[in-house]
């Protein structure tokens, strides 16, 4: 592939979350997986904040626009059977993570691009999560081996986000709207849905993925270690990203330099810290960072698929048990699953290192 596509990728992305803020949603959040999902559970009346509850477009847009290029390049191909349970376990407490931060990977960059000086805890604290995920698997970690799985298996995301298309288009009253805080601001649903479905193509076509990008600092090249693919393209869409991001911001007056004040940001930058260190530690178990799961679990990876179940089951009981951090800072509740899930993925890494073993099979393509 081109290195030139690894830049698109990050431009498109960049550029278009900006402009998708600009039209609407909310400031340094065009586009953030965590909140997003946060917002479609609460649509679909998994919790009660009313200021929390919008089918998200660009979360649609995402996945079918990575089925379909998937399709086309007859690159869906139903896998799966790896841990299943433990991927959904971890797929919760990545979101679990992400809303202490406020915001996923992805929000992170965009709130770095947009001036908030606050969020280089949280790249800080990802880059720590993401080397130590990193040593886990240099010392033995696995999963198990994907396998060929039935193709009904894998159409259940895709299928899932279909069906939330047609609720979103057809706007029953059973589905939640909220008319105040950030759930009732957004871009127009078509312009979201456009840049959703285009980000979701090149994102499968490049396996775009943050927590890879950054992984490449310590390691370079292991295709499968966060199910990217090998050399520094990753790298590139990252910096791409920044950078269009950072310009974007500035030519649509949505850049403001500090630490106080900045929107979706407190000032618990430990726990944001340790939210985003659970966040690249769990992100390097599973190969790859919650959007990556997202587009993964578009092209027929039903671990994947596990892992994005968890995740909107976290999405869910963040608001339910009040997890999210806050302009306020971070509730208890919110620091005790912090630890509780940092204590759970050190246990699962441990348990589930082979001694003597080396790099697993499946993470071992790119690093000989």
């Amino acid at each position: 592939m081109h290195k030139a596509w690894f830049v698109v990728m990050g431009a498109v992305i960049g550029v278009g979350a900006v402009v998708l803020a600009f039209f609407g949603n909310p400031a340094n959040t065009g586009l953030c997986v965590s909140c997003f999902m946060e917002n479609i559970s609460g649509a679909l009346g998994l919790h009660d904040n009313v200021r929390m509850q919008y089918l998200r477009p660009e979360l649609i847009g995402f996945v079918l626009g990575a089925f379909a290029l998937a399709l086309a390049r007859k690159e869906f191909i139903p896998t799966g059977g790896s841990s299943p349970i433990l991927r959904f376990v971890i797929g919760f407490f990545l979101i679990v993570g992400c809303t202490v931060f406020i915001g996923c990977p992805v929000k992170m960059v965009l709130r770095l691009a947009a001036g908030d000086i606050g969020a280089m805890v949280g790249l800080v604290g990802l880059t720590v999560g993401i080397y130590i995920g990193l040593e886990f698997i240099e010392n033995g970690f696995r999963l198990g081996a994907p396998t060929p799985q039935p193709k009904s298996n894998s159409l259940l995301v895709p299928g899932l986000m279909l069906f939330l298309l047609i609720l979103l288009l057809v706007d029953p009253s059973f589905v939640n709207k909220s008319t105040k805080g950030s759930g009732a601001m957004h871009a127009p649903i078509w312009l979201s849905l456009g840049i959703g479905l285009l980000i979701g193509a090149l994102a499968q076509y490049t396996q775009f993925c943050i927590t890879g990008g950054i992984a490449r600092i310590f390691l370079w090249g292991p295709r499968e270690v966060l199910n990217c693919p090998r050399s520094t393209g990753l790298l590139l869409s990252l910096g791409s990203f920044f950078l269009f991001a950072l310009v974007a911001s500035l030519l649509t007056g949505q850049f403001h330099f500090g630490l106080e004040g900045q929107p979706s940001s407190n000032a618990s930058y430990g726990w944001g810290f340790l939210g985003m260190v659970l966040v690249g530690f769990g992100s390097v178990l599973i190969r790859g960072c919650p959007m990556r799961q997202l587009i993964g679990a578009s092209q027929g990876d039903s671990d994947a698929a596990a892992a994005v179940l968890g995740m909107m089951a976290g999405a869910a009981m963040v608001q339910n048990w009040n997890l999210a951090g806050t302009p306020a800072g971070t509730p208890v509740s919110g620091q005790v699953a912090v630890l509780l899930g940092l204590a759970l993925l050190v246990a699962v890494g441990i348990m589930n290192r082979r001694r003597g073993y080396g790099i697993a099979p499946e993470y071992q393509a790119g690093l000989d």
